[in-house]
């Protein structure tokens, strides 16, 4: 974390530091979303298995591997974590 600027002085500014930039990224990526969701009714896939061919399967599906992804890697965490003071004398 950065020091605090101090008085008179002027703090760098981020691309990331100004709210209207993060809601334009954030829409940015609604849309995307919203497009790669749409070409499923346009897209022709060749699918494996029945299920695949449901409207929005990968989109549900890779919500639900990250969704799994975090949840072990919390329950993981708590396996091979080091007590906090694991490095004071």
């Amino acid at each position: 974390m950065s020091e605090p600027a101090r008085p008179g002085e002027r703090r760098k500014r981020y691309l990331f530091d100004d709210a209207r930039n993060v809601r334009r990224v954030r829409w940015a990526l609604y849309a995307a979303c919203a497009l790669v969701l749409g070409a499923d009714f346009i897209v022709h896939r060749h699918v494996e298995h029945p299920w695949e061919g449901t409207f929005g399967f990968y989109a549900l599906f890779g919500f639900a591997a990250y969704a799994l992804l975090v949840l072990i890697a919390e329950g993981l965490r708590r396996l091979v974590a080091r007590r906090p003071d694991y490095y004071d004398d």
